[in-house]
């Protein structure tokens, strides 16, 4: 009985982040201050700093320097 009850325990966790979003509320998440990136120039002045000081462009989830040394 527990082999079947952690599997259904996870998966009712997974699932339960999923929601369904109706047309009328759809112009709610297209707000400007809910975009993952609410201050495009911003990012993109702090990515040419970025590129500037490390020599590389892109992966700004990762940690770590561009010289190797994490």
């Amino acid at each position: 009985m527990m082999k079947t009850l952690i599997p259904l325990m996870v998966a009712a966790l997974l699932f339960s982040g999923c929601a369904n979003v109706k047309p009328w509320q759809r112009d709610l998440l297209a707000k400007e201050h809910m975009a993952l990136d609410s201050d495009p120039l911003r990012s993109a002045f702090n990515d040419h700093i970025y590129f500037s000081k490390e020599a590389s462009s892109g992966g700004r989830g990762f940690g770590g320097g561009g010289c190797g040394c994490n």
